[in-house]
């Protein structure tokens, strides 16, 4: 006699199939994040155990960005034009490289599982080299050199903004769903205007409070040149959808 009772075989893999999600890794990066997380880490780890200081300074004049470089009639050799970029892959401690990955997870995998690696990785170049132009324009003589990932993390919070944070988490692989919103649709978000806001102001507050008391300064307007060319800029960066 047949059981009446037991769930057809489709409906059974189906929850097999929700079943092996839930036991999935709460951190499944994608291959795209995790390398650059792991780059991070390495050239950290590297600075930190195997250079001596005078060969870690030299990294640091050749690999960071100084505005300088550019405007005290210094020649402008191959460090000039890869600093840019560079400068994201140095951070000035600890605790300043783990704030930093733990933003670029929770953000970064999303939205890598959306653009695909080579789209993420443009955003990242493009965000990373906005946020040094920024810093540039407005501290062009300046002697101290900026480092960390800051600019690009905050690039892709600002693409993040423009997807309202919706990520479908149905997905084998969870990435921010539905179309890039318009700025109006991104305005009626209370949701997202309360993450703006608070990005905004802790910013402004944490980086005009930096540098004082023997703190580190943070070049808190290279975040937000960063943030802007994520949030302006996230549809060129898009891939098409299908209708």
């Amino acid at each position: 006699m047949s059981d009446s009772t037991k769930p057809p075989e489709s409906e059974r893999q189906g929850e097999n199939r929700q079943e092996q999600r839930r036991r999935e890794p709460v951190f499944n990066l994608p291959g795209v994040v995790t390398a650059l997380i792991g780059l991070c880490i390495g050239v950290h780890l590297v600075r930190a155990f195997l250079l001596t200081r005078q060969e870690d300074l030299l990294v640091i004049v050749r690999f960071a960005f100084w505005p300088l470089r550019y405007t005290g009639g210094l020649p402008l050799d191959l460090y000039a034009f890869v600093s840019p970029f560079t400068y994201a892959f140095l951070h000035g401690g600890v605790a300043h490289l783990a704030v930093n990955m733990i933003w670029l997870a929770a953000f970064g995998s999303p939205l890598a599982n959306r653009l695909g690696p080579l789209r993420f990785l443009g955003l990242w170049a493009a965000t990373a080299f906005a946020a040094v132009f920024l810093h540039f324009l407005l501290h062009p003589y300046d002697a101290v050199p900026l480092v960390g990932a800051s600019g690009a993390v905050s690039g892709m919070m600002g693409a993040a903004a423009r997807f309202a944070f919706r990520i479908d988490r149905s997905a084998d692989r969870p990435g921010f769903h539905g179309p890039v919103l318009p700025l109006w649709a991104v305005l009626r978000s209370r949701m997202t205007m309360v993450f703006l806001t608070v990005w905004f102001v802790v910013n402004l507050v944490v980086g005009l409070a930096s540098g004082s008391a023997g703190t580190p300064e943070i070049a808190w307007q290279a975040h937000i040149g960063g943030f802007l060319v994520g949030f302006f800029g996230i549809g060129l960066f898009d891939p098409p959808r299908s209708a």
